[in-house]
């Protein structure tokens, strides 16, 4: 059944519908559904075991969010899709979050400080480390074309992991692309919370970062307005380097992606390359700034 014929089937709507695809997503596909009652955003998507993907898991996180204040309302939800509140907003872009740092670092504040009171159920770990670890086996079992490279990959990970500090655990959100962030004109918003879970602040922290490649007096805004003060040396140092780590597991996704996934428009090579390429000038970085790992 085509996406059209399944949004038609599904029985939420009132009245005459229409629906037009939305682009951007790199492993989803969603549409815009118009109706007698207004917009709404239909999201298909099975289960992806080996991303750790767990639709039910997903879609109970999205209603926290929204009870907590930071997500859209489900309206709807059945295995395999899912029905959101469409808000009019502008999705942002990296340059959107580098010229707002101190707006994301405070709300990340406020999301690692309020979400994990509305998350019921079995809880979900996510720590990348452990990510990088078990894409390492899919990778390998998949004959990858990348695979000559995984000793070198998880020696690297094994290096970062021990640079990282003891941090208090929160419920975060753990994929924050800039495009997952939107901004309706008076206020921000999160999207897809395929990846959400219990963790430290540090994945969010550096991952929003690196994804929009945050240069270091952004990064320093992004810090100081999370923490409401200055890093010390030893925060500093773990964050440089969960930035290299959020670019190792994206690279990683990209290339476990390549095995399992074919969504149209998406070449997942070239998205590992480029992530491999970001993480080499951050480890550079790190080297300039830091020492060796």
């Amino acid at each position: 059944m085509t996406a059209p014929a399944q949004i038609t089937a599904l029985p939420c709507w009132s009245g005459t519908l229409s629906a037009a695809p939305l682009e951007g997503g790199l492993s989803n596909e969603s549409w815009l559904v118009t109706d007698a009652a207004g917009q709404h955003v239909a999201r298909f998507g099975r289960d992806f075991p080996f991303h750790h993907v767990d639709r039910a898991r997903e879609v109970a996180t999205a209603r926290a969010a929204h009870a907590a204040g930071f997500g859209p309302a489900v309206e709807y939800a059945a295995p395999g899709v899912s029905v959101v509140q469409f808000i009019p907003s502008r999705t942002w872009t990296a340059a959107d979050v580098r010229a707002a740092p101190d707006r994301i670092g405070a709300l990340l504040r406020r999301f690692h400080d309020g979400m994990a009171h509305h998350i019921s159920g079995t809880p979900y770990i996510f720590w990348p480390f452990h990510v990088i670890r078990d894409y390492a086996r899919t990778i390998a079992a998949g004959g990858s074309p990348f695979a000559p490279d995984l000793s070198r990959y998880l020696a690297l990970s094994d290096r970062l992991e021990v640079a990282q500090i003891p941090l208090p655990i929160i419920f975060g959100h753990h994929d924050l692309l800039p495009a997952n962030i939107l901004d309706d004109g008076s206020r921000l918003w999160l999207i897809d919370y395929e990846y959400a879970g219990f963790g430290t602040a540090m994945f969010d922290l550096a991952g929003v970062a690196s994804n929009a490649g945050m240069m270091a007096g952004e990064t320093s805004a992004l810090l100081q307005a999370y923490l409401g003060q200055p890093p010390d040396v030893d925060f500093q140092r773990a964050f440089d380097a969960m930035q290299c780590a959020s670019l190792l597991r994206e690279a990683m996704w990209a290339m476990v992606s390549d095995i399992h996934l074919a969504a149209p428009g998406s070449d997942y090579r070239s998205y590992a390359r480029d992530n491999l390429m970001r993480l080499e000038a951050a480890l550079n970085q790190f080297t300039q700034t830091h020492g060796t790992l």
